[in-house]
């Protein structure tokens, strides 16, 4: 047994480190209201281009094999001998418009089926009591077992470990995060629609990779909820600290059919027919936001990854593959009805509830 003064000792360095983070990160938290990207992006401005494939139509299946195929060479090097695991979007096991798509993540698998021999995780963690395996039945994922070499996992059965973020004081506090997320020798392919959020305004691509993280108890506690103890800010801010840890190593984004309005659970849908990937997950949510008519300049957590340097947001710095310009496919979505509490995130700390 570890003697008890090394114990403390352990949990000292670990909060000292979680301060220094959150003070590495402090010019970002307290920016003020008027944010470009370009601002947030310059410090520590990512160098080169990203990728993004993008694509349109109305054959989800199809338009999803195709977003993949231009960055099949980099995706093949970058796999290496590394497990895959699909991370699908599931928040409550009976909403199929909240969920992603099961021809979605067909497209995905026919992908890689020529480039990848091992099974493929598709993993989960919904916030719905009824578990993640309920979801995977209610939205058609069964079959998708027999149909390619994969296993479905509810990862909140799986193990974790405690990692750091913030309380509603500012205070750090550690939260169960599921261990798969954290496993360097996992390939993770973040699949999501584009829908609009309650909190930190679009779900996207690494949203769905952090917020899906946290442990849900079944039989117990929510960890995810205490990511947004006190609203936007805390939302925001908590999403970037976990996202230095776990993010996509490859983003897809569905928007044959978006969700708008009151996202991510009780929006309405949106007939868009776009699709896009990428490497670069701060590049392919850049897109999503764009393709959404969301200013990108709104959605906090974004700009935080931007301007730590995990990604391109620089919009004449991201090269679009497809012949297509999204810019000629862009959808104003509406936003949630509570949009103006969510861009306090931008304003004085004094002045946030």
């Amino acid at each position: 047994m570890r003697k008890l003064s090394d114990q403390i000792d352990e949990l000292s360095c670990k909060r000292r480190s979680f301060i220094k983070k959150i003070t590495a990160g402090a010019a970002a938290l307290s920016l003020g209201s008027h944010i470009s990207p370009d601002i947030l992006h310059a410090e520590n401005a990512v160098r080169g281009n990203s990728r993004v494939s993008f694509v349109t139509g109305t054959d989800r299946r199809e338009m999803i094999y195709q977003s993949l195929k231009p960055l099949e060479k980099e995706i093949k090097e970058s796999i290496k001998n590394k497990q895959i695991v699909i991370k699908p979007n599931i928040v409550v096991t009976n909403t199929p418009l909240a969920a992603s798509h099961a021809d979605a993540i067909r497209g995905v698998l026919d992908f890689l089926k020529p480039i990848y021999n091992k099974k493929i995780i598709i993993g989960e963690s919904t916030i719905s009591r009824d578990g993640t395996m309920t979801g995977y039945e209610n939205y058609g994922y069964l079959p998708l077992e027999k149909e390619y070499n994969v296993k479905l996992v509810d990862l909140n059965l799986q193990t974790t470990s405690p990692e750091w973020i913030m309380d509603r004081n500012l205070h750090p506090v550690q939260i169960p995060i599921i261990d798969t997320f954290l496993d360097p020798n996992n390939y993770f392919i973040s699949i999501t629609r584009l829908k609009t959020h309650d909190r930190v305004v679009a779900t996207l691509g690494i949203k769905n990779m952090v917020m899906g993280s946290p442990l849900r108890d079944y039989n117990g506690r929510n960890y995810k909820s205490m990511m947004h103890p006190r609203g936007a800010r805390w939302a925001n801010f908590n999403m970037f600290l976990i996202a230095q840890k776990i993010h996509p190593q490859l983003t897809v984004l569905d928007g044959v059919e978006g969700m708008e309005g009151n996202g991510p659970i009780g929006g309405n849908a949106i007939d868009h027919g776009v699709a896009l990937a990428s490497m670069d997950f701060v590049a392919a949510d850049r897109i999503g936001a764009e393709l959404m008519g969301i200013e990108v300049s709104d959605i906090g957590y974004l700009n935080f990854c931007a301007n730590a340097g995990m990604g391109q947001i620089d919009r004449s710095k991201i090269t679009i593959i497809g012949g297509k310009d999204p810019a000629n496919f862009v959808k104003k979505y509406k936003l949630h009805e509570n949009i103006e509490s969510q861009l306090t995130w931008k304003g004085e700390f004094n002045q946030i509830k």
